[in-house]
C-alpha cells in the first residue's frame, strides 16, 4: 500500500507532531469525506507499508524528526515552491527560505526523492508570463542539483475561483504553450527532468514529458526497488499516478492559498484546527460512538522479495 500524507492537506506543515505520533504508535485513522461516520484504519507497520509519499510546501517543522519515518520507510517527497507571495499564499514560506528548506531535505533523504512541483501555473496583472519566467529561471539554477524532476500543472477553474480569485486572468492555448515553452527552454539549460501533473495537453515539442507524478516506475526507481506492473488508475482526468490511501482531511490546510481545492475557505480551515488533537487517531476530532471503524485493505504492491533488484535485497533503504 502507498500511503499518502499530503493529498488532503498539508499536514507536514501544520501537523507534523501528530503525523511522528501515529507512526510512533504503529496505525492511523482516516475519516470518509463522503460518508464522514465510515472511518479506515491503517496500520502503519513497514511490513504494511510499502511507501510513504509526501506533499508540502513547507518541511521545516518536521526535517529534525523526519529520521524517525525515513530509518524505516521508502519515501517520496513533492515539494511545492512557486513564485507567488503572501497574496496568494498567505502562511507559505518566502521562495528563498523554501528553496534553503529543500536543499536540506534533499541532502538528509537523497535528492532522488525529491520531487519540486511548480504548480499551479496561474496568470494575473501581478503574475504574468514574464514574471513565471525570471522566477522559475531562478528557482532552477538553485535547485537543480538538489532534485529528482521538476512538476508543473496549470491551474484548475474550479467555481470557487471565481470567487477566491477574481483577478485570475483564464489561459488560453496560446498562454499554456508559451509557458510551456519557457518552463521546458530553462529546465533543458538546467539538466532537469521536466514533466506536467493532470494534464492532457501535449507539449513534448518542448521537452516536456507527459507523466503521472506518483508512477511506480519514478517511486520504485527512487527506492531501489521493484513494484509489480499495476494499472494507474489516477486522481482525475489527466492524472497517470498509483492510486494510494490518503490519511488527511480536507478542509484543515492552514497555507490559505487563493487557489487551494482542498478547502471551502481559509476560515473553515482555521475552524477546523481547533478540533485537532496530535492524541488523536484521527486528524480532526476523535472517534464517535456512531462512527464505523474498518480495517483498510493494504495489500502490497511491491514484487516479492526475490525479484528485488539485488543491491536492495528487499530491505528498507
Amino acid at each position: 500500500m502507498i500511503l499518502n500524507t499530503g493529498a488532503r492537506t498539508d499536514t507536514v506543515s501544520f501537523y507534523s507532531e501528530w503525523l511522528l505520533r501515529r507512526f510512533a504508535e504503529g496505525f492511523v485513522y482516516a475519516r470518509n469525506p463522503l460518508f464522514p461516520n465510515k472511518v479506515t484504519r491503517y496500520e502503519l507497520s513497514p511490513d504494511k507499508i510499502d511507501l510513504v509519499m509526501f506533499c508540502s510546501k513547507n518541511y521545516a517543522p518536521i526535517l529534525p524528526r523526519l529520521h524517525e519515518i525515513t530509518d524505516f520507510y521508502r519515501t517520496y517527497f513533492h515539494y511545492t515552491i512557486t513564485a507567488y507571495g503572501t497574496d496568494v499564499e498567505p502562511l507559505v514560506p518566502p521562495i528563498d527560505e523554501s528553496i534553503r528548506t529543500l536543499i536540506a531535505l534533499s541532502k538528509q533523504v537523497g535528492r532522488q526523492r525529491v520531487s519540486w512541483r511548480y504548480d499551479p501555473v496561474l496568470l494575473t496583472d501581478t503574475y504574468t508570463i514574464d514574471v513565471h519566467a525570471r522566477t522559475f529561471e531562478y528557482m532552477a539554477e538553485r535547485l537543480a542539483p538538489h532534485i529528482d524532476r521538476c512538476i508543473f500543472s496549470f491551474v484548475e477553474m474550479y467555481k470557487k475561483l471565481e470567487v477566491n480569485m477574481p483577478e485570475l486572468i483564464p489561459l488560453s492555448e496560446d498562454d499554456k504553450n508559451r509557458i510551456a515553452e519557457i518552463l521546458g527552454g530553462i529546465a533543458k539549460k538546467y539538466g532537469i527532468h521536466i514533466q506536467t501533473c493532470g494534464t492532457n495537453g501535449d507539449y513534448s515539442r518542448f521537452g516536456i514529458h507527459s507523466s503521472g507524478c506518483a508512477t511506480l516506475s519514478i517511486l520504485g526507481a527512487a527506492n531501489g526497488c521493484e513494484f509489480k506492473e499495476l494499472k494507474h488508475k489516477g486522481l482525475r482526468a489527466g492524472c497517470h499516478c498509483i492510486e494510494s490511501r490518503d490519511i488527511g482531511a480536507y478542509d484543515t490546510c492552514l497555507n490559505g492559498c487563493k487557489y487551494c481545492y482542498a478547502n471551502k475557505s481559509p476560515q473553515k480551515a482555521r475552524d477546523n484546527f481547533r478540533l485537532h488533537n496530535p492524541a488523536s487517531p484521527l486528524l480532526l476530532g476523535e472517534l464517535l460512538p456512531t462512527d464505523e471503524v474498518t480495517q483498510g485493505n493494504q495489500k502490497s504492491l511491491l514484487k516479492p522479495a526475490s525479484q528485488q533488484p539485488e543491491l536492495f535485497n528487499g530491505e528498507i533503504k
